[in-house]
């Protein structure tokens, strides 16, 4: 997504009812709640992009079960949620509903802290950390794909190395968030494009 202005601050840092832990939406209901409140079909496929790429996160690196690996697919799913009828609101909206359905507030925090320089809330946890990692690259290789002629077919991360030094290029987005979300992670940032790549080209 584009940057959002910093009047966004939520004002606070913790979220939800701690008896809601491990209390969420299905995945269906939360493809039900994108289709009614994201009309835009290209913002639609980047959360179900950075929902597929926080999902082989938690299964393939963090070994983690099921369960947890759908928790981090639905906070990557929705949160952008409300982005686009309410950008004057980003964020608070949809953490207020998922708050009203008592959503686990892990999910919660975690879309809360996708933009710490905005919505004032630091990544704390590794979901946290993952999804502001994730977010901003997503939409960046998506974007880099989108003028290859064969798409996500033989992209390789050199190309995407030298677009992100590329200023003009999907100028809105932020080198800067890109490379502060990777300071907070071990991992180097070639790995992570690598596996981006390789996990959100076949997201419809």
């Amino acid at each position: 997504m584009s940057s959002p202005s910093p009047i966004l601050s939520l004002g606070r840092s913790t979220f939800g009812d701690p008896a809601n832990k491990d209390n969420f939406p299905t995945l269906e209901e939360a493809h039900a709640l994108l289709a009614e409140w994201v009309p835009n079909e290209r913002l639609r496929l980047h959360m179900k992009q950075v929902g597929a790429v926080m999902k082989a996160w938690a299964l393939e690196r963090e070994g983690a079960d099921e369960r947890t690996a759908l928790k981090w697919e639905l906070a990557g799913l929705l949160h952008d949620a409300d982005w686009e009828k309410h950008p004057d609101a980003h964020c608070r909206v949809i953490i207020e509903h998922l708050e009203s359905l008592h959503t686990d507030p892990d999910i919660i925090h975690c879309i809360a802290s996708h933009g710490p320089k905005y919505f004032g809330v630091e990544p704390e946890t590794t979901m946290d950390k993952m999804i502001y990692v994730f977010d901003e690259l997503s939409g960046f290789i998506h974007a880099a794909a989108l003028i290859r002629p064969t798409r996500y077919e033989g992209m390789d991360v050199k190309s995407i190395m030298k677009k992100l030094k590329t200023p003009s290029f999907a100028a809105q987005v932020s080198r800067d968030d890109i490379n502060d979300a990777l300071s907070r992670i071990d991992t180097p940032l070639e790995e992570i494009i690598q596996f981006i790549i390789d996990h959100q080209k076949d997201v419809q």
